[in-house]
């Protein structure tokens, strides 16, 4: 499509609204705590759809419509899976760094991890980088994820489209922080959920409705109307029963442990707050994705009976929803919304992602590795510098895109739960879990995530996700090595909760 003059004056606002949030905000930042937490003060709502909307990122319109679109029913476990990571990182993880982080000062999840592995060095140095990485790995799934919609809506370069993005992103990124990435969170989320909610089911009922959508997805292969695929079924029948097995623990604890997700929980101004915010989490999302998977369902069916085309790409199906919409309601106006509503899903992560990684080197590299000595004002002019490179390496990364953007998000979470699933949770309730052992295990994690991604993708496909052997691998580090090595001592481990409990001992 091409843009008319109203919609790019739409999206102009909606870029000129985030920047200025991003000034509002920058006026509330005087620190560094500022910065990275945003003085530990966000309310209930605000704290609560951060939360949605970290886990929520380019999957959830661009990536679960085309999961949709390619595979039907049998990719629905997808719409538990993703909002569960959510209440699983609130609650298994949440309730116990919170109450530790505001007692003991933490500022990242690396400072968690510094403290009871009692190892400020090699802990903190190792989940850092590795925490680097993997956001960058997911960074480019988001780039990838804004870049195709500006394409679809002003018919541009794929190039400027990911300089537009990112050049938006990261001015109310740099200057305001976590209080400008929580505050247009917020908003990007409302524009979000209630998007969703209006667009759906314009291209559900366009379809014909749930019941003609199903009938005729059943003529195109009877397996995308059943709950999962027959194994080794078809080259693209990836959701096998082994495969949804693994898709469902790599999506809830990756997702839960992914570093821009779990750290948002030291910013929560209250305790009270995780006693409802999980289920309120769940069942938002849950709502918008399963909308969202309905609508590639639906324009699968609009493309078999010849009433819509999709471009001439290979990630064709990713564009599924925005076409969707674009059929159903032919009207400029509604297309602007609707980017509207897109960009604010994939926004609302990228920009997560890019404060944690400007934060990671900053705080846990800069200040606490390489020069303890910096100033509070030197740590946060460099985590701002640190946001910027983190945009333009993404850029770089994100220049050729994957043929499913679905695939290249599931990588990312994927290296997620290989380098982080293990030692937050071993450390918080493992009490025989050392610092030995969390270093092999996310070294080991790391490295094999990389060998049976590889493997997967270019050798041979594996009946389950790759994480789930990278996983395995991880375990037996954490296990073998705790157990040969020396245990931290009790004072640290009471002090950090550490044991069979979610609800910390007063």
């Amino acid at each position: 499509m091409n843009a008319d003059l109203s919609t790019v004056g739409i999206i102009a606002i909606y870029a000129l609204a985030l920047i200025y949030i991003g000034s509002w905000a920058s006026k509330k930042v005087h620190n560094t705590e500022d910065y990275i937490l945003a003085g530990r003060s966000l309310g209930f709502w605000v704290f609560t759809i951060l939360m949605v909307a970290s886990v929520c990122s380019g999957m959830t319109l661009v990536g679960v419509s085309g999961f949709g679109y390619t595979s039907g029913w049998p990719g629905i476990w997808e719409q538990l899976a993703v909002p569960l990571a959510a209440s699983f990182a609130i609650i298994v993880l949440g309730v116990k760094l919170h109450y530790i982080g505001r007692k003991s000062g933490y500022m990242t999840v690396e400072d968690y991890f510094a403290h009871r592995f009692e190892s400020p060095k090699a802990v903190r140095g190792v989940s850092a980088v590795a925490g680097i990485v993997v956001s960058l790995i997911y960074l480019v799934g988001q780039y990838t994820a804004i870049s195709i919609v500006l394409v679809w809506l002003f018919d541009i370069d794929h190039r400027l489209a990911l300089i537009i993005s990112a050049i938006i992103i990261t001015v109310y990124t740099v200057i305001g922080g976590l209080y400008a990435v929580s505050w247009t969170t917020l908003i990007q989320g409302g524009i979000l959920i209630i998007g969703v909610l209006l667009m759906a089911p314009i291209v559900i009922f366009a379809a014909g409705g749930l019941t003609h959508i199903n009938e005729v997805m059943a003529t195109i292969d009877p397996n995308m109307v059943q709950p999962f695929y027959p194994t080794a079924y078809a080259p693209y029948a990836f959701c096998t029963p082994e495969f949804l097995f693994s898709f469902v623990v790599f999506l809830t604890i990756g997702l839960a442990c992914a570093p821009h997700v779990v750290n948002n929980v030291l910013a929560a101004k209250e305790d009270k707050f995780f006693k409802w915010s999980p289920l309120i989490a769940f069942g938002i999302y849950l709502v918008v994705m399963l909308l969202v998977k309905f609508s590639g369902f639906a324009v699968r069916v609009l493309v078999e009976e010849g009433k819509l085309v999709l471009p001439t790409a290979v990630n064709a199906q990713d564009f599924a929803f925005m076409y969707g919409v674009e059929y159903a309601a032919p009207n400029m106006f509604v297309w602007a919304l609707f980017a509207v509503i897109v960009l604010a899903a994939v926004m609302s992560t990228t920009d997560r992602l890019m404060l944690t990684i400007g934060t990671m080197f900053s705080w846990d590299i800069y200040k606490n590795l390489l020069k303890p000595d910096a100033s509070d004002r030197q740590v946060l002019r460099l985590s701002q510098i640190c946001v910027v490179i983190s945009a333009v390496v993404s850029l770089i990364l994100a220049l050729n895109p994957p043929e499913m953007l679905a695939f290249l998000i599931w990588m990312g979470i994927g290296v997620m739960l290989s380098t982080f699933a293990v030692p937050f949770i071993a450390g918080l309730y493992w009490r025989r879990a050392t610092k030995q052992g969390a270093i092999a295990s996310m070294l080991t994690g790391l490295i094999s995530a990389g060998i049976f991604a590889y493997y997967y993708q270019f050798v041979e496909k594996l009946p389950m996700h790759f994480s789930i052997y990278s996983l395995a691998c991880a375990i037996i580090a954490m296990i073998v090595v705790s157990l040969l090595t020396p245990k931290n001592s009790e004072e640290v481990l009471d002090n950090t909760m550490t044991g069979w409990y979610i609800q910390p001992k007063d």
